[in-house]
Parts: C-alpha cells; sequence; structure tokens
C-alpha cells in the first residue's frame, strides 16, 4: 500500500493541512498511520466524503507573512530546514541581509511558530514539514522558549516623532502580547509597574531604548527559561531617516535599543534580526561579539530566502504551468545568494496568480527612493555604467559588504555596494579583496530588474515625455527636432555648471536612449573601423535602422557649434565607425553629429 504525507494529500484534497491532520486523528481517513510524529495516509483514501475536487489547488500566499496561515491555507514553499542549519551552528544573535519581499518576515515567523512556548500545540504546523523529519535532536527545540517578535517593515513615517510614535507602539503591543507577565507570581511589584508602563505606552524614550533588556528579563524570570529575540526588517525606519532627515534620531534610538537586548544580555536564548543592509559603521551592533551576519554574498542560509529552481519547477508544474519555466527564469531568476541560484518570490508568486502574465511586480512593493537619490546626483561615469548595465552589459567594480545609507551620497564606489545588497544587482565573478571586501563583476539580473531601471532612470530624470518624442523624432530623421528637443530638455533640467565636459552629454544622451533599449543593443565608447564611437544603437531586428552618435563640446563662445557638428559627422565618416553595423548587415545607418555647448546643442546628421 503506498502512503502519502499531508502534505501531498493537502493538495490532492483541496483542503489544508491542518484539516487533514484533524481528520487523521478523528479518524474521518481510514487506514492513515502516524510515523514518526507525521499522519501518513493511503493513497487510495484520499476519495472520501471530505474530499472536494481532485482538480482544486490551493491558493498562491500572495502577500501572506504568517507562517501559520501560510502553511494550512496556502501554497508553502518549505523552508523549515533553516531551523536545522540554526541549531546545528547555534550563534547567539544572527544577522540576515536580503533584499525586500525576499521571505524574510515568513521566515522570522516561521522561528518564532517553532520556538514560542505557547497554550496551542504548534507542532502540528511542522510535523508533515521537512524539519520534522530530521529527529528528535531538532523537534526537542519546539515550543520551548518565550519569544520577543517586532517586525519594523512598516514603519515608514516622515519625522522622528510619528517613527518613535509608531515603534512605541509596536513594542507596547509586543508587550501585551505577553499578558502573563501582568499578574505573574514570579514577578516583584515594582518589575509589573515598569511592565505596565511600557505596555500602557507611557514610559519615557529612554524606557522604551531599554525595553527589551527589560522584557527579556521579566520572561526569563517569569518562564525560567532565556528568552528568543526576533526582530523583523530593523532597518527599514533607519532608511526612511536616511531619506526623510532624521538619521541621528533614529540611529540613536536603535544603538541603545539593541545594546540592551543583544549585547551582554544574561536573558537572551538566541537573537535573529533581519534587514537590507547590516549597518555596521554606527556602531549599531557595537562590541555585540556574538553577532554572525549572514549576507547575500556567503552560502550560509542561501536557499532559504527566495526559491531555488527546484521550488520553481515544482510550483509551475502544481499549478499546470511548466511551459513557462523559461519566461520565468528570464524575468525573475538571476540573483546569486552565496552559490545558489535563486527567483525573486514575490514576484513568482504574483506571476502565477497573475495568470503567468509577466510584468515587473517587485518594482511596486517598497519604496526606490534610493534609486532615485542615486540617478539624482549620479556623475557622468555613473550614469554612463547604470546605462551599460541596461544594455545587458557587466561592469566591474568594489563591494563594501558594510555600506551605509549615508554613503550614497559621498562614495561612488558605494552606489553599486547598494544596488547589490538591495538586489538590484547579480554578481556574475568574484575577485576577492585582502580586506576581507570584493572586487566583483556586477549585472541586472533579470528583464524585471531592467524595467525598474528604467522606470526609474526616465522618471528621476524627468525625461519620460521627451524620451518618447526623442524616440519619435529619431525614426523620423528630424535633426532639427532632435536639436530643438534636446535644448528644451537641458534648458528646464540641467544647471549651468553641469555641462563642465563632454562625458556629461555623452551620460545624457546615454539616458534618453534607456527607452529604446527593448529594440537596440546600446553601446558606448566601442572599437568600430579606425577608432572609438562614442554612442552606437544596434537593432535587435535587422529591419530597424541602425544609429551612430558623435559628440562634441566646447566652453569657447566663440567656437562655431554648427562647425563642430559638421566636424563630429565627418569623424564618423573618416573613422568608418559604422563598419560593425554593415558587419552584421545593418542598413540603414543613421549617422548624427551633436556639438554641445551649455544650454545649446546643433545636431547634424546623414545616412
Amino acid at each position: 500500500m503506498k502512503y502519502i504525507t499531508c502534505s501531498e494529500a493537502s493538495a490532492l484534497m483541496g483542503t489544508t493541512v491542518r484539516r487533514i491532520q484533524q481528520m487523521c486523528k478523528n479518524k474521518i481517513i481510514s487506514g492513515a498511520i502516524k510515523k514518526n510524529g507525521i499522519w501518513m495516509i493511503p493513497d487510495e483514501s484520499i476519495e472520501k466524503p471530505e474530499h472536494t475536487s481532485n482538480n482544486r489547488t490551493k491558493p498562491l500566499p500572495v502577500g501572506i507573512s504568517d507562517f501559520k496561515s501560510a502553511t494550512t491555507d496556502y501554497y508553502y514553499v518549505d523552508k523549515t530546514l533553516m531551523i536545522r542549519d540554526f541549531i546545528d551552528s547555534k550563534p547567539m544573535v544572527s544577522l540576515f541581509t536580503r533584499p525586500r519581499r525576499f521571505g524574510k518576515t515568513l521566515n522570522m515567523d516561521m522561528l518564532r511558530v517553532f520556538f514560542e512556548k505557547s497554550d496551542e500545540d504548534t507542532s502540528v504546523y511542522f510535523k508533515d514539514k521537512l524539519i520534522w523529519q530530521c529527529g528528535h535532536e531538532y523537534t526537542s527545540y519546539q515550543g520551548r522558549y518565550p519569544v520577543i517578535f517586532l517586525t519594523f517593515k512598516d514603519v515608514k513615517c516622515t519625522s522622528w516623532e510619528e517613527t518613535f510614535h509608531k515603534i512605541k507602539r509596536l513594542i507596547s503591543q509586543e508587550f501585551l502580547r505577553h499578558i502573563e507577565l501582568e499578574n505573574s507570581k514570579k514577578l516583584n511589584i515594582y518589575e509589573k509597574k515598569q511592565f505596565t508602563s511600557i505596555a500602557s505606552g507611557n514610559a519615557t524614550e529612554v524606557d522604551f531604548q531599554m525595553s527589551l533588556e527589560l522584557l527579556s528579563a521579566l520572561l526569563h524570570k517569569h518562564h525560567e527559561k532565556k528568552a528568543i529575540i526576533i526582530i523583523d526588517e530593523y532597518d527599514t525606519p533607519i532608511q526612511q531617516g536616511h531619506s526623510c532627515g532624521f538619521y541621528p534620531d533614529i540611529i540613536n534610538f536603535m544603538r541603545n535599543f539593541f545594546s540592551g537586548g543583544l549585547k551582554d544580555n544574561p536573558h537572551l536564548a538566541y537573537g535573529f534580526l533581519t534587514g537590507i543592509l547590516r549597518v555596521a559603521k554606527e556602531s549599531i551592533f557595537s562590541g555585540l561579539n556574538n553577532l554572525k551576519i549572514n549576507s547575500l554574498l556567503d552560502n550560509a542560509y542561501s536557499q532559504y530566502f527566495g526559491f531555488t529552481k527546484k521550488e520553481v519547477k515544482e510550483m509551475l508544474d502544481y499549478y499546470k504551468a511548466n511551459e513557462k519555466y523559461d519566461e520565468v527564469c528570464e524575468w525573475y531568476d538571476g540573483y546569486l545568494f552565496g552559490s545558489t541560484e535563486i527567483f525573486n518570490p514575490w514576484s513568482v508568486i504574483n506571476y502565477i496568480s497573475d495568470k503567468c502574465t509577466a510584468k515587473a511586480f517587485w518594482q511596486s512593493t517598497g519604496s526606490n527612493d534610493i534609486i532615485g537619490e542615486i540617478i539624482e546626483s549620479a556623475n557622468p561615469e555613473i550614469i554612463e555604467n547604470l546605462h551599460k548595465l541596461l544594455s545587458g552589459q557587466s561592469i566591474t567594480t568594489y563591494i563594501d559588504t558594510g555600506v551605509i545609507y549615508p554613503e550614497v551620497h559621498n562614495d561612488p564606489h558605494s552606489i553599486y555596494s547598494f544596488l547589490l545588497i538591495a538586489g538590484y544587482l547579480r554578481i556574475s565573478a568574484v575577485y576577492p579583496q585582502n580586506d576581507g571586501n570584493l572586487m566583483c563583476d556586477v549585472s541586472i539580473p533579470n528583464k524585471e530588474i531592467s524595467f525598474v531601471y528604467k522606470k526609474e532612470v526616465l522618471n528621476r530624470t524627468g525625461q519620460n515625455n521627451i524620451s518618447l518624442s526623442i524616440q519619435q523624432t529619431i525614426f523620423s530623421g528630424d535633426a532639427h527636432k532632435l536639436q530643438a528637443l534636446l535644448e528644451k530638455y537641458m534648458l528646464q533640467s540641467i544647471a549651468s555648471i553641469d555641462g563642465a565636459n563632454e562625458g556629461f552629454y555623452h551620460g545624457l544622451i546615454l539616458g534618453l536612449c534607456a527607452i529604446l533599449s527593448n529594440r537596440y543593443m546600446i553601446r558606448s565608447n566601442r572599437e568600430s573601423g579606425y577608432g572609438r564611437f562614442d554612442v552606437m544603437l544596434i537593432p535587435r531586428e535587422k529591419s530597424l535602422p541602425g544609429f551612430i552618435y558623435e559628440f562634441k563640446f566646447t566652453r569657447d563662445e566663440s567656437t562655431d557649434l554648427n562647425a563642430l557638428a559638421i566636424d563630429a559627422l565627418k569623424q564618423i565618416n573618416e573613422k568608418k565607425y559604422e563598419t560593425e553595423l554593415l558587419d552584421t548587415g545593418i542598413t540603414p545607418i543613421h549617422k548624427i553629429g551633436i556639438a554641445f555647448r551649455g544650454k545649446n546643442a546643433v545636431v547634424k546628421s546623414e545616412l
């Protein structure tokens, strides 16, 4: 007789795992047996009155971060072996840094449900999961600890006053979740007063800074067991502080908050934190020598945040969409966590839920303000590199794993470090350095992120409408209209000091060409013929024309821009820059010379 697990039966019976477990206990499903704590069901027994339809599938967990609900009511990708990996090493405090929407909150809630003491038998949520097959050595940890759980993922306020008020509310709510402490016979009257003060929200800012330490001490005394502290998305309010001007306030609060709860705390069993950045340089974790950082560059836990190839194939098979695997790869694959290839879980789930319609789901899940800051303050070299990335090229850059938000403005190298850690880039090659950081080749991971870049580049530079006009003008071959559009754009958007060199205008044109990257491969400063052209647009379909741009720049008011633009056009012909296009059979070829000075431009073109 063949037996199947409750999870497998759930998919076939169109009901939840928890419901099937209850049916087994009540002997509604005949022949069910319990083996090593897991209910096993004869496959022929699933055709019972309780069965609804073999064709019914579980709904997808769009936006679900509650572990109990995710595992009983929705399709769940089993990540419970993360618990095994933690127990094998048991660091005092673990920090997991991953991009947003890669399953951090759901995994932290999984840890809470697994470890937390509760009046409910929470083992039912794990008995048909992979962790339960690991044996008593691991399952003996289940339901043993008092747990403090806070998620800051929704703390996105515009001032320190609002931020502190929201953090106060979250901390007070977590105190109230442990209301058993209010009448505990093991706590004295002064400890109960401290508890009530925080729970009611009437304590001072200093009291709230010390609240982690207080609550862990009270839980330890009441339960006679050290507490586990879980802080999800700890750096969300820090990013808001950076963007909205209260960075020193939030850093000062967080430094004291974490120091009391996680540093030399005798009431702490284990601590877990998640975020995008590790924010080490502000000394938020100062002196915390028991902190184990697990970044997306590390192999540890690499398969537990996001979906692996195997998990995506199983999901597509379950929803009868196997033929869509290549499209899912093209749009949502491409991340590399440690040495594990990872798909964006949020986007894969939404793709299947949206009847397998490919679009950029991730771009609407949170703020892209940092990308906006990068683009708004970028120098010509950075703009050029961003458009190299958009055209499918990789760039080599130094990666600092301890990057912090203020460095986005001050250090050009930190821009790529942030974009990598935040999920906008992937590593394609690594060259280790002696200082522990890395020199890496980085590129855009997939179509979805390419779309996000285009949207942010065009919107943040105010180029969206004018780019559409320029695109139409390019195809019409109207040099006079192109000249007018360029001058109009520069008049509205650039400062006089911006046009300090040819590189600035080079980057500007690359930005304006970004919208064409779905039809053209955009090349910059490449060899062709007898020299290096400035910009070339190589059509992805041979029915389209090719384009070559050459730029000239002058500060001299006496220089004739018309003659300078003609010189640029002459250089294209003399250096035979069209050679690469001709070799690939591209005709016709538009040759465009542009001369710049300040906010003025002259455009000359020929076929």
